[in-house]
């Protein structure tokens, strides 16, 4: 198998000549790239808010996962407390002192309708994919990542790069991560996970987010069935489905005993070796593959749009 921007060149789902989810191999393939380069942006992480901040941080969907992982890495390392909100129900009215909106297009209705009800009220900070869109103006401060948008509806390293600005401007040092990347988008990737029948991703912390999205990637890529949980709730329920044929895949240290619990159900278990940030990456990668083998074009998922916009 070949890898990178033209992994899947040879596949017989092409059409015309190109093969399917052609962006979305490109541009999850150039994320150690886009990851460096927001590490770097000094001037732009300094617009996020000070540490000390009480804060909200707001998306939809993929940016909504996203939000989850800086909440948590942000209180965690003693930032300041944070909550993450699918903008669709936000609670902003709790005396924050600055809401912070991710959103790769800058036109998803919701998020766009609470920006405009905190102004004068809040300091509002964009996080935003495409430095044209309406809510760069609608903001007290955009930090825009152009260089990180993309031309595939399913998202990969426009959410990635804005979690690399987030945790850089922690204080993190992202060159593991970079360098855990490349090793991700170099390997074969192992037929029993493009071949699973269905997958369970999970997390702890900071990775919970991940985890949800790694789920949310291969629904809408492949239209498989996917799951996504905290680690520790997995045995509540869940682990019900284990089974032979499909995967348990953990992002970052698992909880001890967890894996022989899994094993023990038939299913298999994916231990996460890598930075859970460039796990991600892979399950992007399966998500690419999958959808490939299905006929399916990830750059045009069924029933999905680049945009959420509502009407009226």
């Amino acid at each position: 198998m070949t890898h990178g921007t033209d992994a899947g060149s040879n596949d017989p789902a092409a059409r015309g000549g190109e093969p399917l989810g052609v962006h979305m191999a490109a541009e999850l393939a150039s994320q150690p790239e886009t990851w460096a380069r927001a590490a770097a942006l000094d001037a732009e992480q300094s617009l996020l808010p000070r540490r000390g901040a009480r804060i909200a941080v707001v998306g939809c969907g993929t940016s909504w996962f996203i939000a989850q992982s800086y909440a948590w890495l942000r209180e965690a390392g003693g930032h300041g407390e944070t909550d993450a909100f699918a903008a669709s129900e936000a609670f902003v009215d709790r005396g924050y002192d600055a809401v912070v909106a991710l959103t790769r297009s800058g036109t998803t209705t919701e998020v766009l309708q609470l920006v405009e009800g905190l102004r004068g009220r809040v300091r509002t900070v964009g996080v935003i994919g495409d430095a044209d869109s309406p809510l760069v103006g609608l903001v007290d401060d955009a930090i825009t990542l152009p260089f990180a948008d993309e031309r595939s509806v399913v998202q990969t390293r426009f959410a990635t790069t804005a979690l690399a600005l987030f945790r850089a401007s922690l204080g993190e040092d992202l060159d593991g991560a970079v360098g855990d990347a490349g090793r991700a988008i170099a390997e074969e990737l192992d037929p029993a996970l493009t071949d699973a029948e269905q997958f369970t991703f999970l997390g702890r912390g900071w990775s919970v987010g991940l985890a949800h999205e790694a789920a949310l990637k291969m629904r809408e890529a492949s239209q498989s069935w996917t799951e996504s949980y905290p680690a520790m709730e997995y045995r509540h329920g869940p682990i019900s489905i284990a089974a032979p044929g499909r995967v348990t895949w953990h992002f970052g240290d698992a909880p001890e005993g967890l894996a022989d619990e899994v094993a023990t159900a038939g299913a298999r278990f994916e231990a996460g070796r890598l930075d859970p940030m460039a796990e991600l990456v892979r399950a992007q990668r399966v998500a690419l593959e999958r959808a490939r083998a299905r006929g399916l074009d990830p750059d045009s998922p069924r029933n999905l749009t680049r945009s959420v916009i509502l009407e009226g």
